[in-house]
């Protein structure tokens, strides 16, 4: 018995309460989710509901007469063992083996659907991240939206939301001609202009301009600006989404800020939000009233001298995003980004959106790496592909999700190159090499899973193991509705501990001539399930599943 499966026994009790006339409550209160939780002291049974406290009240009864009356009702549904009230009205269940040890089989015959569910079905989400400017490598300051920000996509679809994954390249503005002219600077073997960008990635890009237009030394600066701009920002995108795509992270749209340029949509967006009576003139500027809406002043959409200013691209992008389709919208921002909050939230308010509903900001802080050197490519930053090359791509995308994203982190990179419990990344893919190991060894002494009897599991530490295989559905929903992933990081953390202890208890091959059995087969299935778990986890977090190590 799942816990979900446990939570429909116990609305199907209450609505037969209801019934039979034992309680009184509103229909609509009927519809509210049922939450079955692990008890903190396991000695009180395998699950534990607060349906009492929760209902109680409603039906205008004590708690604790609620919980009896309830209590009563599961004690008849197949699979329950027993059940007690404790404290002022929380009920404490106990499955027999049987019910338990179903679940073996259920993830298993789940695969890799296991964990998902349609808590958010119906939502529909923008999801933008990592957006680092196309005038340079990705470096350690992209490095947590994009692991967090992937993995957060990743948790919501298993949740049932419909998610779109978005870049926004910033290609318009003075920064793209300030890069333009620091590639141009270095083809023809000049400084690098005061304020541009430094670094050897920038001799490079001149060199692949090169590659692609033989003759640009022979154009003026003025004339080659515009074919170098292009052509350099070409090649830095395509550099950044490589190094997008070695770190398993995949965009759905790759959203350009100069069509918001080229298309009008700028002017369109402060029409609009004329219309909606938030835009006023003031000394030849174009404004908008975001104070109205908690920003700490009023912002500049066009100066006075007809230049659009970055709020306006801000605003005109969130239109599209509404204009789009996209009822929810999140925005994953870094540290320094704390002032953004107010003003798109104030956008949101004045495009006539729910503040508090269609917008969401989310704020990452800052990552360091002891002992971590700076980019010779790059020359001021620690780049993104050599992170990857040298911690390898699942020990950072595991360790940054496996914190809050408002904590700061520090990565170890000795205790990530170790492969030992110390490090959380190898102690969960262990777990699941192990098992398929397990299941290789079990296959080659004769052991299957044609049988299967759930009550023969009775060992205490496959009781455990069950109760947190059961307890993973709960903590994808519970993940993908806060927007913390690292939830399930903690939790695959629980459970290969949980299957490194049943391991070493019980046998899933028998040992010398001692004959295959019921128990090893039934074994085997918990086995399965205990590795498919993981690897669902891990899939969750852009993570990878080993088959050995």
């Amino acid at each position: 018995m799942t816990p979900e499966q446990l939570s429909a026994a116990i609305t199907a009790c209450l609505k037969a309460a209801v019934a039979d006339g034992a309680i009184t409550l509103p229909e609509e209160a009927l519809s509210a989710d049922v939450r079955v939780e692990r008890p903190k002291n396991r000695d009180h049974g395998d699950w534990a509901t607060n349906a009492a406290m929760q209902f109680g009240k409603r039906a205008g009864m004590a708690p604790r007469d609620f919980a009896g009356i309830l209590a009563e009702r599961l004690s008849a549904v197949d699979g329950v063992a027993s059940v007690d009230i404790a404290g002022p009205g929380f009920i404490n269940i106990t499955l027999d083996a049987g019910a338990a040890g179903e679940l073996a089989r259920t993830i298993v015959l789940a695969g890799a659907d296991y964990g998902k569910s349609d808590a958010l079905a119906g939502h529909v989400v923008n999801m933008e991240f990592v957006s680092a400017n196309p005038t340079g490598p990705l470096h350690i300051g992209h490095t947590r939206w994009a692991a967090l920000g992937d993995a957060i996509a990743r948790v919501l679809r298993a949740a049932g939301a419909d998610v779109t994954a978005e870049y926004y390249i910033n290609d318009a503005g003075n920064q793209m001609n300030v890069f333009a002219n620091s590639v141009l600077s270095r083809l023809h073997g000049r400084p690098v202009p005061e304020g541009g960008y430094p670094g050897q990635y920038i001799v490079d890009l001149g060199q692949e301009v090169l590659t692609e237009h033989p003759a640009v030394r022979e154009l003026t600066d003025e004339a080659a600006l515009p074919v170098v701009r292009e052509a350099a920002y070409r090649a830095q995108m395509e550099d950044i989404k490589k190094t997008l795509a070695d770190f398993d992270v995949h965009f759905d749209v790759y959203f350009s800020e100069r069509t918001l340029h080229e298309s009008g949509a700028l002017e369109a967006s402060v029409e609009r939000l004329r219309e909606q009576g938030h835009v006023f003139d003031q000394e030849g500027a174009v404004w908008l009233r975001t104070t109205d809406f908690g920003d700490d002043k009023d912002r500049v959409m066009i100066r006075a001298n007809g230049e659009p200013t970055y709020f306006a691209a801000d605003a005109a992008y969130y239109l599209t995003k509404r204009d789009r389709g996209f009822v929810e919208k999140i925005y994953l921002l870094g540290a320094d980004h704390h002032g953004y909050v107010n003003r798109l939230k104030a956008i949101a308010a004045c495009a006539g959106d729910d503040p508090e509903k269609n917008i969401e900001v989310l704020i990452g802080q800052l990552v360091s790496v002891n002992g971590a050197k700076l980019s010779k490519r790059a020359g001021n930053i620690i780049e993104l592909k050599d992170l990857i090359s040298w911690l390898g791509k699942d020990a950072v995308r595991y360790s940054l999700a496996r914190f809050p994203a408002d904590s700061p982190i520090t990565l170890e990179p000795e205790v990530l190159k170790k492969n030992s419990n110390e490090n959380p990344v190898f102690y969960v893919q262990y777990a699941h090499a192990r098992a398929r190991n397990t299941a290789r060894n079990a296959a080659a002494a004769g052991v299957d899973r044609g049988e299967f009897d759930a009550s023969l599991l009775t060992d205490p530490t496959e009781n455990e193991l069950l109760s947190q295989l059961g307890s993973f559905p709960s903590i994808v929903a519970k993940a993908a509705e806060l927007r913390e992933p690292h939830r399930i990081a903690r939790h695959l953390e629980v459970v290969a501990g949980a299957y490194h202890r049943w391991y070493d208890a019980c046998r899933v091959t028998p040992q010398g001539e001692e004959p295959v059995t019921t128990v090893n087969r039934t074994r085997l299935w918990l086995n399965d399930a205990t590795s498919q778990v993981l690897a669902n986890g891990l899939d969750l977090l852009g993570v990878s599943a080993p088959e050995r190590m």
